[in-house]
């Protein structure tokens, strides 16, 4: 006789492969036409399954993009929680910065989705925001170390590094024309938010021997 629980452990199992598929083949979908191109009907095509299979997993298009939202944000999280082999607090913020900019311009679409309000009517539930809101205390705390603390000078952050990805993601994909101003963002805004802060010294450059042209 067939125990119970495994009965339910697997039926569970078997839902959440289903769920995981139709989740895999949504972002297939957006990855080509845009997160404005998700329709039910396209994505049951592309799971090989009827719309109405879709109904049973999905209550609305809405709910579907709540858990794409849902793991990109655990893989968002993830990957900004990934330890820095940097001792010095300002590489390490520098480290994150890039970190963050490499994860946005890998997939635009996900960035979208993510960092943008490009769907009406769509907000995150807590559930999938959470992962979200674990990296932003994970950079919080890198923030820290280089002595950011005030609130709005946290937001100056989000901005500042969020402004450089969204240039590049609208005019340059592919390209570095604004996430090679990385570096020197993160001096501007560290020298900006750190008043006693001293700003590092330009490196001399070799006088000229009197008397002598080159």
């Amino acid at each position: 006789m067939i125990n119970s629980v495994e009965t339910t452990d697997w039926r569970e199992a078997r839902r959440r492969s289903a769920h995981d598929a139709i989740i895999d083949a949504a972002w297939s979908l957006v990855s080509e036409e845009g997160l404005a191109g998700l329709t039910l009907r396209d994505l049951a095509y592309r799971a090989g399954i009827t719309a109405p299979t879709v109904y049973a997993y999905f209550d609305s298009k809405n709910a579907i993009y709540d858990a794409m939202f849902g793991r990109a944000a655990m893989d968002f999280a993830d990957r900004m929680a990934e330890p820095s082999d940097y001792e010095d607090p300002r590489v390490a913020l520098v480290t994150i910065a890039c970190r963050f900019s490499q994860f946005c311009t890998d997939s635009p679409t996900r960035y979208q989705l993510l960092f943008q309000r490009t769907i009406p009517g769509f907000v995150p539930s807590p559930e999938s925001y959470a992962p979200a809101l674990r990296a932003l205390a994970a950079t919080q705390e890198q923030l820290a170390l280089n002595g950011i603390t005030e609130a709005r000078h946290v937001d100056m952050w989000t901005a500042l590094i969020t402004g450089v990805v969204d240039q590049q993601v609208s005019n340059d994909p592919g390209g570095d024309r604004w996430t090679r101003l990385i570096d020197e963002s993160v001096d501007m805004f560290l020298t900006h938010c750190q008043p006693t802060h001293a700003p590092r010294k330009a490196a001399s450059r070799p006088t000229r021997p009197k008397g002598k042209k080159t």
